[in-house]
């Protein structure tokens, strides 16, 4: 019996968030994958009981910028910020297990008819999968700063300076341009973008909704089509950003 593949948008930490979404779900271990988006960790209150369940259930998923975060923190070779809720999995007896499990997670998974990325693809990529096979995570590859951190791009792949405000054309969603690709059947997975919301188009869905912020935790059932939601409990995390960055 082909399982059920489900994605799931950014956890950063909301385990209690992760657990009614899986009941929600009835999610079975033995008759469904789980891949969240990335980002697993930060912002939220638990980081370590989701990483302590997910790994329980033998997830899959991908890297977000925050777990990468949480890699080069546990190696030292990035400090701590104000908003930062790793701690937990810093100072945990089991952090060395579930630091290696993080680093387990690649880049971007792929099938047949889905790749999965935390932010998004490049334009420029003719082949997604050789682009980021042989690259270094936790490098400087600006490769991964697109996997991971990419939201607004021009035809070549290159970023702005900056995603808020809104830049100005020839910047657009990456996932637009996706959209538009010849020859490209697949449906692109991702995460990153709170304030963009959902986003459910021609083979595009985008699945932060802002969990940590109070809003909602989002998953897609792929062989379904379907998407399921359950609410925050409460923002924790409020974002700095104005009102009108959400119209």
């Amino acid at each position: 019996m082909t399982k059920r593949r489900i994605f799931i948008g950014d956890i950063q930490g909301c385990r209690e968030e992760l657990e009614r979404i899986l009941e929600a779900l009835v999610f079975d271990p033995a008759s469904d994958e789980l891949h969240p988006v990335g980002d697993l960790v930060n912002r939220g209150p638990d980081s370590l009981g989701v990483l302590r369940l997910l790994r329980s259930l033998d997830a899959g998923g991908v890297l977000g910028n925050h777990d990468l975060h949480l890699l080069n923190s546990a190696r030292g070779t990035r400090e701590l910020r104000a908003r930062d809720t790793i701690q937990d999995v810093l100072g945990a007896d089991d952090r060395e297990e579930l630091v290696a499990w993080v680093a387990a997670r690649p880049l971007l998974r792929s099938w047949p008819d889905l790749l999965c990325v935390h932010a998004g693809l490049s334009p420029a990529w003719k082949d997604p999968v050789a682009e980021l096979a042989e690259v270094d995570a936790l490098g400087e590859d600006p490769k991964v700063a697109f996997a991971t951190r990419a939201r607004y791009c021009d035809p070549s792949g290159q970023r702005p300076a900056a995603d808020w405000p809104e830049p100005d054309a020839p910047f657009r969603p990456w996932f637009e341009l996706w959209s538009e690709r010849e020859h490209e059947a697949r449906t692109v997975v991702f995460g990153h973008w709170a304030r963009m919301g959902l986003v459910r188009q021609p083979r595009v869905r985008g699945l932060d909704t802002g969990c940590v912020w109070g809003k909602r935790l989002t998953a897609w059932i792929a062989e379904e089509d379907r998407l399921v939601h359950v609410p925050a409990a409460r923002a924790y995390s409020p974002t700095s950003l104005p009102p009108e960055a959400f119209s």
